[in-house]
């Protein structure tokens, strides 16, 4: 039997090695459960090529499909820090996102031309704590928007959050305020500033920034509002409509210029931008 056993053995290891070989290959879409292969929803943008459900994709991989070519990154070493100790284990959840997403906050801040245009684009990182808007991320946009009014450069800020970080309470808070007062001296400025919001865009985020575009679009599909839907629904005791807090459902009710897909955003923009500032 010692010659069975270790045959079998060779079969299992061999069975283990094809598994191995073809584990991340695959992906099971979240809308029509089809099973993509992974190289071609990299080829697709990472949009489902069966239904063009929009995948999450992170802030960097933003950029490089939106400027033209490389991108001039600012205040990339500007870290959190805990300023009210509210959360014994805040310094160790930055630290781990840190890690995780190779950045310093959940907002990457960069100009570079989009079309040959010179523009600031601001993207957040959903992965960095669910997006969240902390002290660090207010000071980027801040930032960026006064840099904008500096070169005359066209804003445009990438939404991907869970709203205001809570581990910071008042101070994540105040961002709101002082961001849209910024987006104010902006508009004052006639710098026109074009806001992205993808899935999930909530909190803070939404009832700020987010929503104070010269254009405001979306991309397919996203969850867009200031509290979730089952909250909502557990506040109001009543059944919410099919769709609500989605792009399609922001545009139909008047929230959002326009819904646009991924593959399109690019040449969208740039169109836009033309229309604004040409």
């Amino acid at each position: 039997m010692a010659w069975f056993s270790r045959e079998k053995a060779g079969v299992e290891a061999a069975e283990g090695e094809k598994r191995l070989r073809t584990e991340g290959l695959w992906l099971k879409c979240e809308k029509c459960s089809q099973i993509i292969w992974k190289k071609a929803l990299d080829e697709n943008l990472q949009c489902c090529p069966q239904c063009e459900f929009h995948f999450r994709i992170d802030a960097r991989t933003r950029l490089g499909m939106l400027f033209d070519g490389e991108f001039e990154e600012f205040d990339s070493s500007m870290v959190s820090v805990d300023p009210l100790g509210l959360d014994a284990a805040y310094k160790d959840k930055l630290k781990t996102a840190r890690q995780t997403t190779n950045l310093s906050d959940a907002l990457l801040s960069a100009a570079g031309a989009l079309d040959g245009r010179r523009v600031h684009i601001c993207a957040m990182e959903w992965k960095f704590m669910g997006g969240s808007m902390g002290a660090v991320v207010g000071e980027k946009i801040a930032r960026a928007i006064e840099g904008s009014v500096e070169k005359r450069a066209p804003l445009i800020i990438i939404s991907a959050s869970g709203g205001a970080r809570m581990q910071e309470g008042t101070i994540s808070l105040m961002q709101l305020a002082k961001i849209s007062a910024a987006l104010m001296r902006l508009d004052e400025a006639r710098v026109p500033y074009i806001s992205v919001l993808t899935d999930p865009t909530s909190g803070g985020v939404t009832a700020s920034f987010a929503m104070l575009g010269d254009l405001n679009i979306a991309e397919p599909g996203a969850l867009i509002g200031f509290a979730g839907p089952r909250v909502i629904e557990q506040t109001i005791r009543q059944k919410l409509p099919e769709g609500f807090q989605r792009s399609e459902f922001l545009l139909e009710h008047g929230f959002l210029d326009a819904v646009v897909k991924r593959s399109e955003m690019k040449a969208y923009l740039a169109r836009s931008l033309k229309f604004f500032c040409d």
